[in-house]
């Protein structure tokens, strides 16, 4: 994944607030995971009888080592720190995956609300409660924001087995906003129960399908500055390790590596196989309206 060595990156998208006790006020809201896994690590306490800590995000030490969090603003200016820093990186696809859906949403006669990635170290307090790194990036609909700690990236590959990459966090991202273009749409609210047939796996699945959909106009939505793609050049490797990380978190492979058995009625996610059918539909078709999951 190449981005534009010329364009001008918007961190206003993306709030750093590792090290610090920045977030919102505990209270309503519905908190929906994804990414990769979104609240997999919390669903398998739940579900599997894994205790949640033995994943060990590498980056929830708090400690005042962890504290000098980087200065977005100044050092994330362009495309071409994107392509050498992970944190711009993450600005970069922010700005991509927000580009494109205010695009559509504009296309389509709606206004598209502006929703800022969270970075944090070990915990957060949200709009929907306090959650720390071990429950993996999340969209929280109570304050419209994607709440991602970095060290899950490591966790991708050492835990669930993925061979990560640039791509593999752009994949993460896109999905957590998949699910607040889920939320604007009204959709979020039919995302309930578990099992391979609840809301749940359905909405997961067609965030995943969002996900597709974006990376299938990713090198031609134009930056709202430069009105030049942000993003350069997707290869076919960036997609395959997209489908690697979407297989690496299917329920089915999840429950395997944890538990040593399958069992579809404790679902909350989707298959390895559901969510490459449903991100590869998304990236093949590049129409929001082939994502409907539920039907």
């Amino acid at each position: 994944m190449q981005f534009d060595d010329d364009a001008a990156l918007d961190t206003s998208e993306v709030t750093d607030g590792r090290g610090g006790a920045l977030g919102g006020i505990p209270g309503g809201g519905k908190t929906i995971g994804g990414g990769l896994v979104g609240l997999v690590v919390l669903v398998a306490s739940v579900y599997f009888g894994v205790d949640p800590g033995m994943f060990g995000s590498g980056s929830s030490d708090t400690s005042s080592s962890r504290t000098s969090a980087a200065d977005l603003a100044a050092d994330c200016r362009t495309g071409a720190d994107a392509n050498h820093k992970e944190e711009c990186r993450i600005v970069a696809v922010v700005n991509s995956v927000q580009a494109f859906w205010k695009q559509t949403e504009t296309a389509a006669g709606n206004p598209y609300q502006q929703a800022p990635t969270f970075l944090f170290t070990g915990s957060v307090n949200t709009g929907c409660g306090n959650a720390t790194s071990d429950v993996g990036p999340f969209y929280c609909s109570a304050d419209d924001k994607v709440y991602l700690d970095l060290g899950f990236f490591n966790d991708l590959s050492s835990e669930f087995g993925a061979k990560g990459g640039p791509f593999a966090e752009a994949y993460v991202i896109a999905h957590e906003y998949g699910h607040h273009f889920q939320d604007l749409s009204g959709t979020i609210s039919r995302g309930s129960g578990k099992g391979q047939n609840s809301g749940s796996v359905k909405l997961e699945l067609q965030a995943d399908c969002y996900a597709g959909v974006w990376a299938h106009h990713a090198t031609t939505t134009p930056d709202p500055k430069s009105g030049k793609p942000l993003i350069t050049d997707l290869t076919e490797d960036d997609i395959n390790r997209g489908l690697d990380a979407a297989a690496a978190v299917g329920d089915d492979r999840i429950q395997q590596r944890y538990q040593g058995k399958v069992t579809p009625d404790a679902w909350t996610h989707g298959s390895a196989s559901q969510r490459q059918q449903w991100f590869s539909t998304g990236y093949r078709s590049g129409r929001v309206a082939s994502c409907n999951t539920f039907s």
